[in-house]
């Protein structure tokens, strides 16, 4: 079975994943998300040349490093650069994802942005769509996606945050590999899972 592309990302209420400016301080944490069994599902991430700038002000000579998982940058702008773990590269994203799909290995991340969304979503590489919506109105920022083509989505999963009011959502693309996994990344579900099968 080919492996997954799945787009996981944070969303303000109304449709943004990032602010004007790329800014991503608005994303409410709670204390009950896994990030570590998050991460496990993966062993390559792709991203956009926004979303790769956003982290490289944030995190310096390794920006855009993902312990154990390999990234993949798209950009035409940026410098290609080769690195263990890391590469930027200014090949079309649809033919490599492509590629990638064909390797064997875990699924496969698509970090960001909404503009290689589309293109990907377009080119019917995207396989699902996971989203954890944050209790945030930003009224102006980036889209979750570009305008363009319409993709049928069915809901696979849900689980609503109390702590922190994130509604996290995973969705099939109608056409992709599927279904999409279980939300099995946030802690407490872990806790009463147990608790059911001790009882």
């Amino acid at each position: 079975m080919s492996r997954r592309l799945r787009y996981g990302v944070a969303v303000s209420l109304d449709g943004f994943i990032a602010g004007p400016t790329g800014e991503y301080d608005w994303i409410v944490m709670d204390p009950s998300i896994d990030f570590a069994a998050m991460y496990r599902d993966y062993d390559t991430a792709v991203m956009g040349r926004k979303t790769y700038e956003v982290m490289a002000a944030m995190g310096g000579e390794q920006a855009g490093s993902m312990p154990g998982i390999e990234v993949v940058v798209f950009s035409k702008s940026l410098e290609p650069v080769k690195r263990p773990g890391f590469r930027i590269v200014p090949d079309d994203p649809v033919k490599v994802v492509k590629a990638l799909k064909k390797k064997p290995g875990k699924d496969i991340w698509l970090f960001g942005g909404g503009a290689l969304f589309r293109t990907l979503l377009d080119a019917r590489l995207v396989d699902t769509v996971e989203v954890a919506v944050s209790p945030v109105l930003l009224g102006e920022g980036i889209p979750l996606l570009p305008p363009g083509a319409r993709a049928t989505l069915t809901l696979s999963d849900y689980k609503v945050l109390p702590k922190s009011g994130t509604v996290a959502l995973a969705y099939s693309v109608k056409g992709g590999v599927g279904p999409a996994p279980r939300i099995t990344y946030l802690k407490e579900s872990k806790k009463r899972s147990k608790g059911k099968a001790k009882a």
